[in-house]
C-alpha cells in the first residue's frame, strides 16, 4: 500500500462506497462566487460562508499545488495529553515505524488538522482500517465535510469511540489511514501502528 500524499485518485474498487449519495459536479471556487450574481443575498450569504475566499486566492503553501493539505491527527483522551501524528513533515515512513502504546478500555476521538487552499473542497471524508495479524478488524468511515480555502488551520473532530479490553485484545494492530473527498482525490494516505496494553 502506498503512502504518498497529493491529489492521486483512490481505487474505488477497494472502497466500499454509497451508491445512494451521489456528490455534485465539481466546481472551482470563481464558478461559484460568480454564479446569481444579481441575487444580492445570495452573495452576502456567500460571503459569510467563504469569508476572504470570495475576495482572493487563498494559498498557505505556494509550493504545494494540493487544495488540502492534512498536517497532523491527534488521538484525544480526556485527562492525558494529546497522542500526535505529525503528518507535515512528509516522511511517512518514520511514522510507520512508530509505536503507540495505548491503554485498554479507553474512550477516545481522532482530530485531523488540515489546511484547504486554492479551491473549495467537498465532501471531506476520514477513513481508517485496522489490522491485527494481518487481519482487518475494524473500519472507520467519517464524513468531515465541505470547507473553503482558510488562511486559518481548520479542525475535525471524531465522535466518541472506545477501544476494546481484554487479555485477547491486547497486542499490536497497523491502521491505514486516508483522507479523501467527494470525488475520490486521496489528499493522504498514510500507516501508523499501536500497541494496546492493559495500561500507559
Amino acid at each position: 500500500m502506498s503512502e504518498t500524499g497529493g491529489d492521486h485518485k483512490v481505487d474505488t474498487h477497494e472502497e466500499e462506497e454509497d451508491l445512494s449519495y451521489k456528490p455534485p459536479p465539481e466546481k472551482t471556487l470563481n464558478e461559484i462566487i460568480n454564479a446569481d450574481k444579481e441575487d444580492e443575498s445570495l452573495q452576502k450569504y456567500k460571503q459569510t460562508l467563504l469569508g476572504a475566499a470570495t475576495q482572493d486566492l487563498v494559498i498557505i503553501e505556494a509550493d504545494n499545488p494540493n487544495r488540502v493539505i492534512v498536517k497532523q491527527l491527534a488521538l484525544l483522551v480526556e485527562g492525558r495529553p494529546d497522542m500526535v501524528l505529525d503528518l507535515s513533515t512528509g516522511n511517512l515512513e518514520a511514522i510507520k515505524k512508530q509505536i503507540f502504546t495505548i491503554k485498554e478500555g479507553i474512550q477516545y476521538r481522532i482530530r485531523i488538522d488540515f489546511i484547504v487552499q486554492r479551491e473549495i473542497v467537498t465532501g471531506l471524508k476520514y477513513q481508517q482500517k485496522i489490522h491485527r495479524h494481518g487481519i482487518q478488524v475494524e473500519k472507520m468511515n467519517q464524513m468531515v465535510g465541505s470547507y473553503a480555502p482558510k488562511v486559518d488551520l481548520q479542525s475535525y473532530t471524531s465522535p466518541v469511540e472506545e477501544m476494546p479490553s481484554g487479555l485477547l485484545s491486547r497486542g499490536t494492530y497497523n491502521v491505514k489511514s486516508l483522507f479523501t473527498d467527494d470525488d475520490n482525490h486521496q489528499w493522504l494516505k498514510w500507516e501508523w501502528n499501536f500497541e494496546l496494553k492493559k495500561d500507559w
